[in-house]
Formats: C-alpha cells, structure tokens, sequence
C-alpha cells in the first residue's frame, strides 16, 4: 500500500479506501448520535419511572447510554440483529434498561423518588 501524494490517504492499485478525514467525522458523529439517543432513551427511563427522581441531566443521559447499549446488545442476542428503519422492540428494550438503571443509581445514592 502507498500512500496518496495529497492528503494522506491509503492507496490500493490507484483506489482510495481510507481518508483519515472521513474516519473522524464519522466517529465523531456517532459519538453526537449516542449522546443523543441516551439523553432521550434516559427522559423517557425517567418519564416511566413513578415519581421525581432527583438526578442531574449529566447523570441521565450517561444512564440512557448505557442503556440504549444494553438495549442494543440485548435486542442482537435475542435475534433482532441489524434491521432498517425505526425499531420498536429495540427501543423499549433500552428503555427498561435505562429505567432500571435509574432506579437502581437513585436507591444507590440516596436520592430517591420524591413524591
């Protein structure tokens, strides 16, 4: 393998099959879409929760991640695999990952449901 005279990219038989440049945006665009995902997935762990759990919205979107991570390997073992489209099972899968995990940091650390 060569590598490109102009902006460094990876070369095989004159065919670019790597830019370090789209490498980054892409990870970079994941991370955003993970950060945003678990910030939904944990308002609505939270919003299916009975009442107010005092918790920050750092803390709610690190367990809507974690979440919707869990969901995600869940729903993979029990078959789903990579579909098209929107998801329900998927969704509801991580949901109740991320509720549970709200439940369980709110009774860890003292800040319960407060009615």
């Amino acid at each position: 393998m060569q590598k490109g005279p102009a902006r460094g990219n990876v070369w095989t038989a004159g065919r670019t099959i790597c830019d370090a440049r789209s490498i980054r945006k892409g990870n970079t665009m994941e991370i955003i879409g993970l950060i945003i995902f678990g910030a939904v997935i944990g308002a609505l762990a939270r919003l299916v929760l009975p009442g107010k759990q005092n918790i920050s919205l750092l803390v709610t979107i690190v367990l809507g991640v974690l979440g919707a991570l869990a969901g995600y390997y869940i729903w993979g073992a029990l078959g789903g695999g990579d579909t098209r489209g929107f998801d329900v099972i998927r969704w509801i899968i991580s949901i109740v990952v991320a509720a549970l995990l709200v439940s369980l940091y709110a009774g860890l650390t003292g800040r319960g449901r407060r009615v």
